[in-house]
């Protein structure tokens, strides 16, 4: 798999992309060379997993939703197949054991002191704002005691308005900011508060870094009310007598 993922990068898909979307990419010597290291960044494109690891020096692996590891067919089978040699594992968004095992998933990256991408928000961004973040990246900083690079992925919202099938070709860059260390934590007892605290100090970093405006709700909730309000509302049936014109009497 490692060999497909330096193949792809610097072979395949790589030269293509850069000719294609001429990335930028400041900060490279915030991300560390060697050693576990936990690159948390803004979402707001699918191609967003694939810009970071295109210009970091070192391979990042993504926690990507399970949505792309269990499609039926032969378009399923591609993207498993795909997701799966591009050096990224499934993530369960449901919480419960489901979530538990991502986490595990994620954290057997990291003590084998490889890079992990991760994207605390959850989702993607409904708007290209920046919104509140998930508290798993808390959990995976304190278990695992590896620093934390912030990362902005710049101008990926405006690759794709809504209703476009193909991607604009315009410049896409990345910032790594400084890494961070959570260690002051160690040995304490974790709570939601100590959760939160470590959550918000990440997601600050992030927005610093992009610039974007800061939502303090959770994208996904967002996304279900964009999605409601979008729905046709039914229309009551009218009522029988309403129905009826002037002249017409009701039938006995």
């Amino acid at each position: 798999m490692r060999v497909f993922y330096w193949f792809l990068k610097r072979v395949l898909a790589g030269p293509i992309l850069r000719i294609l979307f001429r990335p930028w990419v400041r900060g490279l010597d915030n991300l560390p060379s060697e050693g576990p290291a936990i690159i948390a960044g803004n979402h707001n494109h699918f191609m967003d997993s694939i810009f970071v690891p295109l210009l970091a020096p070192r391979p990042v692996v993504y926690l990507a939703k399970k949505d792309y590891f269990t499609g039926r067919g032969i378009k399923g089978a591609v993207t498993r197949w795909f997701f799966k040699l591009n050096n990224q594992l499934p993530m369960d968004r449901g919480g419960g054991s489901g979530s538990q095992a991502s986490l595990e998933s994620g954290l057997k990256v990291l003590r084998e002191g490889n890079s992990l991408g991760i994207y605390p928000e959850g989702t993607r961004s409904p708007d290209g704002k920046l919104y509140r973040g998930r508290t798993g990246i808390a959990r995976l900083v304190l278990e695992s005691g590896a620093p934390v690079v912030p990362v902005a992925i710049i101008g990926t919202d405006k690759l794709q308005p809504a209703g476009r099938l193909v991607p604009k070709l315009r410049r896409v860059g990345v910032v790594f900011g400084a890494p961070m260390d959570f260690s002051k934590y160690s040995g304490l007892p974790v709570d939601r508060f100590m959760l939160r605290s470590v959550t918000d100090e990440i997601m600050y970093e992030i927005m610093r870094l992009s610039g974007q405006e800061y939502v303090d709700s959770y994208a996904s909730t967002v996304k279900t009310k964009l999605l409601t309000s979008a729905k046709p509302k039914k229309t009551d049936p009218p009522n029988r007598d309403e129905s009826k014109s002037d002249g017409e009497s009701p039938s006995n």
